[in-house]
């Protein structure tokens, strides 16, 4: 991959890292351009956290080949670091700190000079600027994550790495934090987030979608939900309860999402299936049950890849 004089945000190929005799990411190939925001989705276990590693130059690959803004993940890692952020999901603030205090301290690790300009911006920005002088220990996990994410911009970096930023946030923080994540992208940062949410995930302008180390899909969200094949519908007319444990019987569990008051079903086989799924139910003593189409959501259609046997049997 020889360099251009405006190269991509990240480009990867065959990228994969091992440990001992495991897999942990696969075959890794991607092109993300600058200015983008991307979004890597999937489970626990996936491989997100440790392809977010390598592509810090934290982690060396296994095999593969990688360049973040131009420069080689195998022998460019320190000039790599020094114009990335990254964010990640046990991001350590020093809780006996200031949130001031904390600021400076990764304005000296980066080696900003007259970082206070910087500092106040970030405050601001972050709208911790009415709390500079409070210990870190004593802030909310909301304030917390956007304290991290300032000291995670202190020394202005061109792409910005976020490991799963909102787990443990609650919902409004959690907005909050879209809102300044909006910003950032208004100022032509790049910014590539880890995240098991795929509601978050929706808001992304690409997404990469995986499974055991390696990417299934990779798409805009509205394309990748535009190539699900079959029909989503939302089961109503009886208790939710009794579908799924009536369905499950004959379904598998990745056919069906439950969401608090909702029922997902994916019938990959259209209206045969909800005949099929309707005539189950009602040998089994639930009648009346409907099934309604609906406009499926990333999450729905995750669930349905993994019902399908050509993602097992390409991994």
């Amino acid at each position: 991959m020889p360099g251009t004089p405006n190269p991509p945000a990240i480009e990867t190929r065959g990228l994969r890292r091992a440990f001992d005799s495991v897999d942990a990411v696969k075959n890794l190939t991607l092109t993300l351009r600058r200015g983008e925001f991307f979004g890597l989705v999937g489970p626990d276990g996936a491989g997100k956290s440790t392809a977010i590693r390598m592509l810090c130059g934290i982690l060396k690959p296994t095999a593969g080949e990688g360049r973040i803004l131009g420069l080689d993940l195998y022998h460019d890692a320190e000039a790599i670091k020094s114009r990335i952020g990254y964010l990640s999901q046990s991001f350590t603030l020093y809780g006996d700190l200031t949130i001031s205090e904390n600021i400076e301290f990764f304005a000296d690790l980066h080696g900003v000079e007259n970082y206070q300009r910087r500092r106040d911006e970030l405050l601001a920005f972050t709208r911790l600027d009415p709390f500079p002088g409070r210990l870190a220990q004593a802030l909310s996990g909301g304030m917390k994550k956007k304290l991290a994410l300032a000291c995670a911009l202190i020394h202005t970096p061109e792409l910005l790495f976020l490991d799963e930023p909102s787990t443990g946030v609650d919902p409004v923080s959690r907005g909050e934090f879209r809102t300044i994540l909006k910003g950032l992208l208004d100022q032509g940062v790049t910014i590539v987030m880890t995240t098991p949410y795929l509601d978050e995930a929706e808001r992304c302008d690409r997404v990469g979608m995986m499974h055991q180390g390696k990417l299934i899909r990779l798409d805009t969200p509205v394309a990748i939900k535009a190539e699900l094949q079959g029909r989503m519908v939302a089961a109503s007319g009886a208790p939710l309860g009794d579908i799924y444990k009536i369905l499950k019987q004959r379904w598998p569990a990745t056919a069906l999402v439950r969401y608090g008051d909702r029922l997902h079903f994916f019938a990959g086989r259209g209206a045969e299936e909800l005949a099929e799924a309707t005539a189950w139910l009602n040998q089994k003593g639930v009648s009346g049950v409907r099934f309604t189409p609906i406009e499926p959501s990333l999450e729905d259609v995750f669930v349905a890849l993994m019902s399908e046997p050509k993602v097992g049997a390409a991994l």
